[in-house]
């Protein structure tokens, strides 16, 4: 980005000396107007003061001698700020193009993780079941004494603890990259939450609606979209659970953002919050 900026320095330079060395004639300044015209990155920027440069011409070719050095002068100012105009609203525009291309790649990237976390939670879980079967199958083979059974158990309940533990995590990190993606994706924070044993708990409050609750507000549109995509981005056809007064309201939006309406378990009514749970 600063190359670009140091190039149209340059230019700019490069350009003042040119103008210099042609004494700004009508000439020389009509032609720097066509230069900016032809060239196809700056042709549709500065119209305004592109408009203003060539009545400024207009009006130096039909001076007088007593005023046309004052004209003149008027005509190369409005010159030097159709070009700078041009110019800067040109770099504006690559600026921005930047900035949206950041967006695109940090949007990727989070898709990215999310989808190694999920490949590692499933070669996690992979491991489990076959620990799980191995476990099982030396229980048949030592039922011959407690005393031996009970050290396996021993043993093994450690290995499913660690392995547990594992699963556990994977999955956690699994969730903290979709709740990341989501809110990139949707430009919007995702409502409060806690962890209970049924899953995940998200809490949309009274400011999340309008008055009357029969729609949402900005902020609550925001924290529905913003679930809508985490629950999209988690693996798994998982159903959600919505309760609470409201919970109709807060079903349709999700399925308007792109939940499948068969996901969803709605019951209306019962106190002053809506409960999304997403085991």
């Amino acid at each position: 980005m600063s190359a670009r900026i140091a190039g149209a320095v340059l230019l700019l330079s490069l350009a003042g000396f040119a103008q210099a060395q042609q004494g700004h004639t009508p000439e020389s300044l009509a032609q720097r107007l066509s230069v900016l015209d032809a060239d196809p990155a700056l042709a549709r920027h500065g119209a305004y003061q592109r408009m203003q440069a060539r009545q400024a011409l207009e009006a130096l070719a039909e001076a007088g001698s007593r005023d046309r050095e004052a004209a003149r002068y008027v005509a190369e100012r409005r010159v030097e700020i159709a070009e700078i105009s041009a110019r800067n609203e040109a770099m504006k525009g690559e600026l921005l193009q930047l900035e949206r291309q950041r967006s695109d790649l940090l949007v990727e990237a989070s898709r990215r993780d999310a989808a190694r976390a999920r490949a590692e939670a499933e070669r996690l879980r992979i491991q489990a079941q076959i620990q799980a079967e191995e476990a099982a199958r030396l229980r048949e083979q030592n039922q011959a004494g407690e005393a031996a059974m009970q050290d396996v158990e021993t043993a093994l309940q450690g290995v499913a603890g660690v392995q547990e533990a594992r699963l556990a995590a994977a999955r956690e990190r699994e969730a903290a990259l979709a709740r990341q993606e989501a809110e990139l994706v949707a430009g919007a924070k995702l409502p409060p939450v806690r962890r209970e044993r049924r899953g995940e708990v998200f809490t949309l409050s009274g400011d999340a609606f309008r008055s009357g609750r029969s729609a949402l507000s900005g902020s609550g549109d925001g924290h529905v979209r913003a679930l809508a995509a985490y629950i999209q981005a988690l693996s798994g056809n998982r159903t959600v659970r919505v309760s609470g007064q409201g919970a109709s309201v807060v079903s349709d939006a999700l399925v308007a953002a792109g939940i499948a309406a068969g996901q969803l378990r709605v019951s209306d009514g019962g106190g002053n919050r809506v409960e999304v749970v997403v085991p």
